[in-house]
């Protein structure tokens, strides 16, 4: 299958609905990543999970799927010398605990869907680890009693940090520098505790500053009585830094260590949020799981476009084994497109693994390929025209189809001479027939129905016209090809019999009758003005043609070539003479002629004019023949 496929039969957009269901980023990626199999086998079982997973969700839509949110980023860097953050743990331990309630979860619906529910038998419990990073993380950082050490240093940074405040107030509750502080307010800069200074007093408070206000009238000092506290809690931060470091390099090893089972967790997750975005998209479109095969018949039964939804008609046909081709006529905008659009959709669907809207007894057909001619595929860039563009397509198509392929064209040899369409149109059918392919084909052609008709394999097809409406009920009808509408369109307008009559014999070569629907007195005569012929109009007088008659050997003056030659003989019906010109026979119409010189004047009566008009070798070959039969000589006269 390849992109062009994927954009006409628009199976992105199916694509880009399935993943609005998934609950994670990496559910959405496997849903882009969806491709069909050819495998019958392997599409069965997918067939198979989708209908348990719709079965599931029939009893209880609320699938515990969430945790997996950064568990790509926590694998990718496992074992490769980074220590896992806090908000790391966090999150795996969200997604252990989610994996527990899976494994709840499908274990009570064995019964409904033995084969998605035992996929959940891989994910290992990991009761170890889930205590060890609860036991060591919580609210955010690592506990106080992650470890002794840990427990120790906090206790003495609590204290330390306690004395600091104190020494601080207490100079600021000072007589001896309270009249040089701005306000009475312990802050902080950089992690450091500092005063308020007057910018006049600088001098007179002993310490480093650390920072000033916007206006510069406010300076923060941290004094020199302050600052060996200062230090003291800096190194315990330090020390509690190194401890905690520990803790989160211990979990890690831990969890390093069950990397294996993790990650098959991970991805047995993430096939079910797969699963189930493909199961809850297939409920939406109530979709069937229905059969398939390889070679036997195509039978689609009241099969809808997914993306049509509600406003699509209902497709219902079968194709037999024995059965390759279905031509489909019928006007514009009768849905011949949309027809063979949603066979190839639901092909591709089903080859997916995903129920499609029909009904259950479908049965279709398994392809390697599925191509497809539809649309206008103009190339600018490439300066090519429409029919060329599709053309390079076609010729794609015929290089790779097989027996195997699925090959939907659509107006196949429009945008050309109608003649020469047509002609190209059947040859590129019968082609693609005989390489094995199974086709759906759209045409106006007539001659195409009529090829269809004859030809064992083939079957005609057309859209249903409502001719009391005016307008197309989008059924496919199988087994003739479509009416000439345009001719009972133009009856059901109030076009005169007679003229759809011949304009029936002009198109198809054959009589017949048409009738127009009952009518008024009245709007019968206005009908009959249209064939009534006006007995008063002046008869027209046809000017004979007169074709002046040139005798062989006359010589004329050819126009506006200004040129002269020879008479060989003429005229034709159409005052065409062959005409004798530097050795070459021309066909010149009368109208370019103009006698020069007669031959009654240039040769006596009895000249052999073949000296003029034949070769010299001719003659010979025609002197031995004369004589004699001679076997292998033979004698090109030109016509």
């Amino acid at each position: 299958m390849n992109q062009h496929t994927f954009n006409m039969l628009e199976f992105n957009h199916i694509k880009d609905d399935i993943a609005a269901f998934a609950l994670t980023k990496e559910g959405r990626e496997k849903v882009q990543n969806l491709v069909p199999s050819t495998n019958v086998k392997q599409i069965e079982a997918w067939l198979e999970e989708v209908s348990e997973a719709v079965e599931i969700l029939k009893i209880s839509a609320s699938v515990p799927i969430h945790g997996l949110d950064g568990i790509s980023t926590i694998l990718a860097n496992m074992n490769k010398g980074a220590v896992l953050k806090v908000d790391q743990l966090t999150k795996l331990y969200d997604f252990l605990d989610c994996c527990g309630k899976m494994r709840r979860y499908m274990r009570s619906k064995t019964f409904y869907a033995p084969r998605v529910s035992a996929y959940v038998e891989v994910i290992d419990e990991l009761p170890e680890l889930e205590a060890e990073i609860i036991r060591c993380v919580r609210g955010g950082r690592v506990d106080d009693y992650a470890s002794k050490e840990l427990l120790k240093v906090r206790k003495q940074l609590t204290i330390q940090e306690e004395r600091l405040k104190e020494k601080t107030m207490q100079m600021l509750r000072s007589t001896k520098y309270k009249p040089y502080l701005q306000e009475n307010v312990i802050s902080q800069r950089n992690g450091r505790y500092v005063i308020p200074v007057k910018k006049e007093y600088r001098n007179k408070i002993k310490g480093t500053v650390l920072d000033t206000s916007a206006s510069g009238s406010t300076l923060f000092i941290e004094p020199e009585e302050i600052a060996i506290f200062q230090d003291q809690l800096t190194w315990l931060l330090t020390d509690e830094e190194i401890e905690v470091q520990k803790v989160l390099t211990y979990l890690t090893g831990m969890v390093e260590q069950k990397e294996q089972q993790i990650r098959l967790a991970a991805e047995t997750m993430i096939q079910y949020d797969f699963l189930f975005a493909k199961a809850k998209y297939c409920r939406m479109i109530n979709g069937s799981k229905v059969k398939i095969n390889q070679f036997e018949e195509l039978n689609l039964i009241h099969a809808r476009h997914p993306l049509l939804g509600d406003k699509a008609v209902p497709l219902t046909f079968t194709m037999r084994r024995e059965e390759k081709a279905l031509v489909i006529t019928g006007p514009n905008t009768g849905g011949k497109t949309v027809t063979i659009k949603t066979v190839g959709l639901l092909t591709l669907m089903v080859q997916c693994g995903l129920h499609i809207p029909a009904a259950e007894e479908s049965n279709l057909r398994i392809f390697d390929r599925i191509l497809v001619d539809i649309g206008d595929g103009q190339s600018i860039s490439e300066n090519l025209s429409t029919f060329s563009s599709r053309i390079v397509n076609i010729i794609e198509i015929l290089e790779e189809t097989n027996d195997r392929t699925l090959a939907l064209l659509d107006e196949l040899g429009s945008g050309t001479d109608p003649g020469e369409g047509m002609g190209l149109a059947t040859a590129i059918l019968e082609t693609l027939f005989q390489k094995g392919a199974t086709l759906f084909a759209t045409t106006h052609y007539s001659e195409i129905k009529e090829f269809a008709e004859e030809h064992p394999g083939f079957l005609n097809g057309s859209m249903e016209f409502d001719l009391t409406t005016f307008s197309p009920t989008y059924r496919l009808i199988i087994g003739r090809g479509g009416e000439s509408q345009a001719f009972a369109i133009a009856l059901r307008l109030g076009m005169h019999p007679a003229i759809v009559e011949r304009a029936h014999y002009l198109t198809y070569k054959e009589e017949k009758e048409y009738r127009s629907p009952k009518i008024d007195r009245w709007k019968l005569k206005e009908l009959e003005k249209q064939v009534m012929t006006n007995k008063y109009k002046q008869k027209q007088t046809v000017a004979k043609k007169n074709i002046p008659l040139y005798q062989q050997g006359d010589n004329v003056k050819i126009s506006p070539l200004d040129e002269f030659g020879i008479v060989y003989k003429g005229p034709d019906q159409q005052g065409n003479y062959q005409v004798q010109v530097k050795g070459e026979k021309i066909s010149v119409n009368h109208k370019r002629l103009t006698l020069y010189i007669a031959a009654s004047e240039l040769y006596p009566e009895d000249y052999d004019y073949d000296i003029i008009f034949q070769s010299k070798e001719s003659r010979k070959r025609s002197k031995l023949l004369s004589k004699s039969h001679q076997e292998n000589i033979t004698i090109d006269y030109f016509e």
